[in-house]
């Protein structure tokens, strides 16, 4: 397994940040968990996704309300991903580790792992945030030059043009091949993690072989084979681009820096890497607020992961006030589509660098 260390002697900075938000919760006696907040999204998503799969396969089999259907069916997947599957993955859905289980698990019903996606996602990604060689999310070489580090190709100068089309097909490239290139591989970009046990084998392949039946046999049955191939794919493009936009806004902006791991060190402390790694967006719109799952202040979600994105506009207050006072840049888009301008023109300048 490859390494990268963060200064762990001095951490001011996390130090008092930490204890001012912990103070928050306990002076207001407040759980960190999402509550009735998160409970109530969590009922809306998942009751809306079943209730639009029923339309698009018994109601409304053809035309172009049958498209408008696979559409929001692609959004509410990645609705569900945001709100319910991120929250109990990380240990922020609720105070009981069994829901929070239940919850995370949600994504095997989508065609992910939960289990593969808490080591990409949990172990990886929020350690080494931005640190090319290790962090999963930046790494879609050869296609998109993501950061300075990569290698240089001469198609990355159109990667802006083109990098849509391969957002669209994230969704299906995820659930079909890098999936099982991890599972039987047993790493996550450079690191190599622990043997499975029996239960994630399990699950895995029960995710698996679920997803394949309500996605696609049970269409298949009903309104035949050719239309369940088009809706299917209509549903994971538009899920895949959702996916793709919001993370990647998060990280791969004109404002965010990155880190080497042929470095193996810097003299930052962690949580200062993460501000430095990381920006949010649309921080004063509660419908993205509510459609991401708090992703927007991802800032404040890579600080405090096991914090529910519920309590993240309170909490961003004395993250921002902290960083002021430390000297630590707080980056910040003020709308999402400000964010995503951030993020082509930032592919555009490392396309033209190559």
């Amino acid at each position: 397994m490859s390494y990268f260390n963060y200064n762990k002697v001095q951490h001011p900075f996390f130090d008092t940040l930490q204890n001012r938000v912990y103070d928050y919760f306990e002076k207001n006696k407040i759980d960190m968990s999402g509550g009735s907040k998160l409970w109530i999204k969590a009922v809306f998503y998942i009751v809306a996704a079943m209730v639009n799969y029923w339309l698009m396969i018994w109601v409304v089999p053809a035309g172009w309300w049958s498209v408008l259907l696979c559409v929001i069916m692609g959004m509410l997947l990645a609705g569900i991903g945001f709100n319910v599957m991120h929250d109990g993955a990380h240990g922020a859905f609720s105070k009981y580790p069994w829901i929070n289980n239940v919850m995370g698990f949600s994504l095997n019903f989508m065609g992910g792992d939960v289990n593969l996606w808490k080591i990409k996602h949990n172990l990886v990604h929020h350690s080494f945030t931005n640190v090319e060689g290790l962090d999963d999310d930046i790494d879609i070489e050869p296609y998109i030059r993501t950061n300075p580090y990569q290698e240089k190709k001469k198609m990355h100068r159109f990667q802006h043009i083109y990098v849509t089309f391969l957002y669209g097909l994230t969704y299906l490239n995820w659930i079909w091949w890098a999936d099982f290139e991890k599972y039987f591989g047993q790493h996550v970009a450079g690191v190599k993690f622990r043997k499975m046990k029996l239960s994630a084998h399990f699950s895995f392949w029960i995710g698996k072989v679920g997803f394949l039946i309500i996605s696609l046999i049970i269409p298949i049955a009903v309104v035949g084979l050719g239309k369940a191939l088009v809706g299917f794919f209509i549903t994971a493009i538009s899920c895949g681009i959702l996916l793709s936009l919001v993370f990647q806004v998060a990280h791969v902006v004109e404002q965010t820096s990155f880190m080497d791991s042929k470095d193996k060190e810097t003299e930052d402390e962690w949580a200062v890497t993460q501000l430095k790694g990381t920006a949010n967006f649309a921080t004063k719109s509660k419908i993205v607020l509510f459609f991401t799952g708090g992703l927007n202040h991802q800032i404040e979600h890579h600080l405090f992961p096991r914090i529910s994105h519920v309590h993240y506009p309170k909490i961003s207050l004395i993250v921002k006030d902290t960083c002021k006072e430390f000297g630590v840049q707080y980056h910040e888009y003020k709308t999402f589509i400000g964010a995503i301008a951030s993020h082509y023109a930032h592919l555009r300048n490392m396309g033209l660098s190559a």
